[in-house]
């Protein structure tokens, strides 16, 4: 839905993903784990830890989606910014999968990176409603990686991990008090001077959503997106927008914020 209101609104280039290569998402994840979920060997509470029932299709679409972080990737050190209809699987840690989350996108692409010697440090922004607990784990060691989640407290994940920066809200909180603390963190995102920086967009924050618990409203998921990338702007480093997570009710609403996300993208960062 999201891919055919974008198309039809136009100044969208898409390109199907190509799967990524499991040598690559071994460099960072455990082998053992990685060659365990392409063959269907995992054990069934590892499964249901992932919330998936395995099938080759899942596999399938679970090498794209990295994949399609990683094109975008690409797409940002070419023209600035690029984005993924797909990734910001932050609930994946290094030996284990979690939340939906088999694979880490932002994981694979930032060794990606430093493997091609293009990078020594970026951020994360991870703005959907569940911390990115799989993403804190990858980097709470890493001097040159910044993570910043802004999430619910009271929601998935139920143990949280460390980010370098995590700002948690309680139920039912709305546009004011959200955009303010996101407002009072981005300018220690650019005191760290990122070369990348890597923006998970979930819209789940929308008071529409049933699994957010938050009370954000289009209006609000707006003037978030504008702040992010005026901050951007700022630095003036590319950046990669992946998908993150969206379960409105109706699911149009969820479309109409992802939508939005990535036609202010087209307004703020063209001209970069």
């Amino acid at each position: 839905m999201l891919r055919d209101l974008l198309s039809a609104a136009g100044g969208f280039e898409f390109i199907a993903a190509a799967e990524a290569d499991p040598q690559l998402i071994e460099s960072v994840h455990d082998p053992g784990y990685v060659k365990a979920f392409l063959d269907g060997t995992l054990e069934a509470a590892a499964m249901r830890r992932l919330g998936f029932p395995w099938s080759a299709g899942l596999v399938h679409r679970t090498l794209a989606s990295v994949g399609g972080t990683l094109a975008a990737t690409q797409e940002a050190l070419d023209s600035g910014w690029g984005g993924a209809l797909a990734g910001g699987t932050h609930h994946a840690f290094p030996g284990y999968g979690s939340g939906f989350c088999v694979f880490n996108d932002f994981a694979v692409a930032i060794g990606w990176l430093r493997r091609r010697g293009l990078l020594n440090r970026a951020a994360i922004i991870d703005l959907d409603v569940h911390q990115g607990d799989g993403t804190a784990a990858f980097f709470e060691q890493d001097p040159d990686v910044l993570t910043l989640s802004l999430h619910g407290a009271n929601n998935f994940p139920f143990r949280k991990q460390r980010s370098t920066m995590d700002v948690a809200f309680e139920d039912g909180t709305g546009d004011d008090e959200w955009l303010a603390g996101l407002a009072a963190v981005l300018p220690s995102v650019a005191e760290f001077r990122p070369e990348i920086i890597f923006y998970q967009s979930g819209v789940d924050g929308l008071r529409e959503d049933k699994l957010g618990r938050l009370a954000l409203t289009l209006g609000g998921l707006q003037q978030r997106d504008q702040l992010v990338f005026k901050t951007i702007q700022d630095i003036g480093v590319p950046v990669v927008i992946t998908l993150g997570g969206g379960y409105s009710e109706p699911i149009e609403c969820t479309v109409a914020a992802h939508a939005q996300t990535f036609r202010l993208a087209t307004q703020c960062l063209a001209a970069r």
